[in-house]
């Protein structure tokens, strides 16, 4: 039933996954873990796109990398989602650290096209 998806294109769209994960370069990004936020937008066509199974991706992944830079894990993260879905054509992908500034949130953001 979910492969008979074919005639169109469609957008998923994840808002605000928040969880807590080790990123960064400072010393103590290095040893406690901070809040990190995750918007996504992926465009696919053809089979369906299981987004549970994105947002576990995205969470599992950041968690088990630990990766030093958001850079870093944005590019990964595109990259093994691809694999995991070649039917995508499009991935916006967006990772904030909302405490890591007092008065401001900030954030890194990747659009690739394949």
């Amino acid at each position: 039933m979910f492969n008979q998806m074919k005639n169109g294109k469609f957008r998923i769209i994840i808002e605000n996954l928040r969880f807590e994960t080790i990123i960064g370069i400072l010393d103590f990004e290095r040893e406690k873990t901070q809040k990190v936020v995750v918007n996504s937008k992926i465009l696919y066509s053809g089979d369906f796109v299981d987004y549970a199974k994105v947002c576990e991706i995205i969470e599992n992944e950041m968690k088990r990398e630990k990766f030093l830079l958001i850079e870093d894990a944005l590019e990964y993260l595109t990259n093994f989602l691809k694999r995991e879905f070649p039917q995508i054509e499009e991935i916006f992908l967006q990772i904030k650290k909302p405490d890591i500034l007092k008065n401001a949130e900030i954030g890194v953001e990747i659009l690739r096209k394949f």
